[in-house]
């Protein structure tokens, strides 16, 4: 297996897992591998370190210290401010996606019925057309295009 560091055109850089080197260039040509964060498939790969599985090295010992309850929340938020912008912005898509209805070809139409009370206040998400988008922000109604990587539309296998 050959975990490679890949970058997009727009720098959004992730990993990428692949069976050989033949098998990323085999799958590059063919547009398959894409930028998990905007979708883009001009990928290059970088330069990476090998990684050497050495059987017989062992994990350091950690010093024994003491632990606070409240030490438990601090990691935690440290760790969501360690993240890297890519994936900060794909935990806020998943969340978007995990708390709308998609209402497909229907958005503008569903906008505009929750808007004039003919239909239920909720989060929608779907598609519209560049002039439906711009009718409704005339209209007064607030719309935002976000674009869904491909990958986050499917489920993982």
């Amino acid at each position: 297996m050959k975990v490679l560091d890949l970058r997009c055109t727009h720098g959004h850089g992730f990993e990428g897992w692949f069976a050989s080197s033949e098998d990323f260039e085999t799958q590059l040509a063919s547009g398959l591998v894409e930028c998990p964060v905007c979708g883009d498939t001009a990928i290059v790969k970088l330069l990476s370190a090998p990684r050497l599985n050495l059987g017989n090295a062992k994990a350091p010992k950690e010093a024994a210290t003491s632990t606070s309850v409240t030490a438990a929340p601090a990691a935690a938020s440290n760790a969501s401010a360690e993240l890297s912008p890519e994936a900060r912005w794909m935990r806020a898509v998943r969340e978007v996606l995990a708390k709308t209805e998609d209402v497909g070809e229907r958005f503008a139409d569903e906008a505009r019925k929750m808007h004039y009370g003919e239909a239920a206040e909720r989060g929608i998400r779907g598609h519209a057309t560049p002039e439906q988008a711009e009718a409704l922000l005339d209209e007064g109604i607030p719309v935002m295009a976000l674009p869904i990587p491909a990958a986050l539309k499917e489920t993982l296998q």
